[in-house]
This record gives C-alpha cells, structure tokens and sequence, in this order.
C-alpha cells in the first residue's frame, strides 16, 4: 500500500459516503412532499413515521461523511467547514430542526403545535437537498479561499486557509450553476421520497398521489442534472501536475477524466439506466392502472419496488461525479481567487502513517453495512398502515 494508494482510496470511500447520502435524502425529499401528498392529519402522521423510521441514518452518514473528510483530508475539512461555515451551518440547523420536530411534535405541552413541527420538516426537506446539492457543486465551479501553508509557523496568527469574502460559503449560491446542481438534487430527493412511500406505506390514496408526484419531480429532475453533467464535461477543469503539483486550467478535463477512467464511464450508464428503470417503471404502472386489471396483475409482485434500482443508480451516479472531481490529477476543491491555492487528494490528506491506520479500521465497514442492511428489513418487513399507527406509539 502506497501513499498514493491510500490517499485514492481514503477518496474513494469519502465519495461512497457522499454517494449514499444522497440516496438517503429520500427522507428530505419525502418530508417536503408533506403537505403536497398528505391531505389529512392521519396521512401526514403515515409518512411522518415512515421517514421517521429512517432518519436517524441520513443524519448518522452526514455526520460521518464530515469525519471521514476530517480524519482523511484535514485541510479540506478546515477550509471549507472552517471558512464556508454559514453554508455549513444552515445545513446543519435544518436537520436539527428535524431531529427536534420528529422527537417533540405530539409530545404533550407542545405550545407550538403538531403542524409547526411539521413545517420544520417541509423546510429540512427544502433546505437540506438544496444546499448539498449547491456545496457539492462546488468541487467542479470553485469556492472562494486562499491557503496559505506557511502560516503554520506563524505563531501570532497559526492559520492556513482562509475565506475571500465575509459570505463565508454563501457565496456559492450566487453561481448559478450550483443552483441548479442543488436543484436536480432538491428533485430528486423528492423522486426518491415519492419511490419509498410507494414501498413502505400501505395505502391506496397516498400510493396514487406519490405515483403521480413521481413524473412531475422526475422531468425537472432529469432536465437539471443533464444540463449540469453536460456543462461540467465540456468546460474547462482543474488539472494538477503530477510532477510540480501546480494547477492548471485543462480545456475539457471532466470529460477526459471519464474517457481516461473508462470503467467510471461504464458505471455512470449503469446508475443513469438504473434511476430511469426505477422511474418509468412506476410511472408504467400509473398508466396500467388506468387499464384493465388483467394487464397489470402479470407485473404486480414488481409494483412499488422503483426506489431499489433507482437508489442504486443514485448511489452509482454520484459515486462516479465525486471520483472525477478528484481521481485523475484533478483539483478537487479549486480556488477562484489563488488557483494554486485549490486542494487535491495529494495536497490535502493526512499523513501515511494515518491513512494507513484508519485503511485497517475502515474493513469493518462492511459488518456496520450489513447490520444497518439487517436493521432496516426488520424495520420494513411489512409497510405501514393506519391501523398500525393507530395502535402503536408514533411520530
């Protein structure tokens, strides 16, 4: 295992993270379909308590997908939480709104009301999809910061990286661009939020509405993100020398990094197929219900079951999109103000001797995926209904 060995996987694995954060935003996207979807007080509490069921994840991978960047990229941490810390924060204080709203919306002395708590969930659902999204951008159109490592031996004012502006990370989303990244992710979270209601809720009406929810996310949707993929792959990137280490300006550079990486290339067809697949698939079954019964039973055991290949293809497309901003001698966090300033995996991991130490710790990944795999099917091995939330405590 070499240092540079270390420093491709530790970003493999961050990337991984972010990738499946995404997918988990299904919980945003289903909290923001509340008031859309849910017309009375006993649907909203049915969704409630099934994104409730599944929150608690979202919130533990983005907390670990910011320690898995602090412990393999410091400086990456320390420039972007540390200097961007106001598009940082908001993110954060949408999902403890959540964590508050699920846990004190019907508890008795609630002076604030059930539906204000509910709000709060409408807002993370909002907020949370669309600053990820918009920060993720980031790695591909450039943030605003000066890194200055030679101010660690400064002993008055020890500081590396800075931000250029008082914005402090609000700035990104003034690049339009970052928007409609943010955006795509905004509607897509919704995509998947309608996709695991259909799975996890048994109830007709509800079902009805999320399935035609599903084609009115899914066209904004896919329109955002392939303009925002096909801008990226034929504007200029980042390039990093491997033999200086400085950066430089490379006409196409995302779209040589997928040529050059063609197995990346192979896997963004897959994820891009699977999250179609997983849509039309259900929005197929819409048009067959209109239909005779006959033409639809022969499917019937495939009904609901869109969010599965739709959250793989998520997780996969998401995974490629990280790995080209930072595999290939690629700056994956560029400076628009000091272009030599811009983090790579090179200049911005921790040293050998930890990459290598937390490689070893990271092998027990598999057993905590295989236990929040179990974990989940004993949570879903039967979708909820009225009656249940009825008879059972809930959110």
């Amino acid at each position: 295992m070499t240092y540079d060995f270390l420093q491709h996987y530790w970003w493999f694995l961050v990337s991984l993270l972010g990738a499946l954060l995404v997918f988990l935003l299904f919980v945003q996207g289903g909290n923001s379909l509340l008031f859309n979807v849910g017309k009375t007080a006993e649907e909203r509490r049915l969704m409630i308590n099934s994104t409730g069921r599944k929150w608690e994840i979202t919130f533990t991978t983005l907390v670990t997908f910011g320690g898995a960047f602090f412990a393999s990229f410091p400086l990456f941490y320390s420039t972007s939480f540390g200097g961007a810390y106001w598009l940082w924060m908001l993110i954060l204080f949408s999902f403890v709104l959540q964590a508050v709203s699920y846990e004190f919306q019907n508890k008795i002395g609630n002076i604030l009301g059930t539906k204000t708590f509910q709000c709060f969930l409408v807002a993370n659902g909002v907020v949370g999809p669309l600053l990820l999204g918009g920060a993720v951008a980031t790695f591909f159109n450039g943030s605003n910061f000066i890194v200055a490592k030679q101010n660690l031996t400064d002993g008055m004012q020890p500081v590396i990286s800075s931000w250029a502006n008082a914005s402090h990370g609000l700035d990104a989303l003034l690049d339009p661009w970052n928007l409609i990244l943010g955006l795509a992710v905004f509607f897509l979270a919704r995509v998947l939020g309608s996709l695991y209601f259909m799975n996890n809720i048994k109830d007709e009406t509800l079902e009805s509405r999320c399935r035609a929810k599903v084609l009115c996310d899914a066209v904004p949707f896919l329109i955002l993100f392939v303009a925002f993929l096909v801008r990226t792959l034929i504007k200029d990137g980042y390039a990093v020398d491997p033999a200086t280490g400085a950066i430089v300006m490379e006409p196409m550079k995302y779209l040589h990094n997928l040529l050059d990486m063609w197995y990346l290339l192979i896997i963004l067809l897959i994820g891009v197929v699977l999250v179609l697949y997983g849509i039309i698939a259900e929005i197929r079954f819409k048009a067959q219900s209109s239909s005779t019964s006959e033409t639809a039973e022969p499917n019937a055991k495939f009904k609901n079951k869109g969010i599965w290949p739709a959250g793989i293809g998520t997780v996969l497309t998401v995974l490629v999109l990280f790995l080209l901003a930072g595999w290939n001698n690629t700056a994956y966090y560029p400076s628009n103000i000091d272009l030599q300033s811009s983090l790579t995996i090179q200049n911005s991991s921790s040293s050998e001797f930890t990459l290598r130490v937390m490689f070893y710790v990271s092998l027990l990944i598999p057993f905590v995926l295989a236990y929040i795999a179990y974990a989940w099917r004993s949570l879903d091995r039967k979708q909820i209904t009225k009656k249940e939330i009825a008879e059972e405590e809930s959110y």
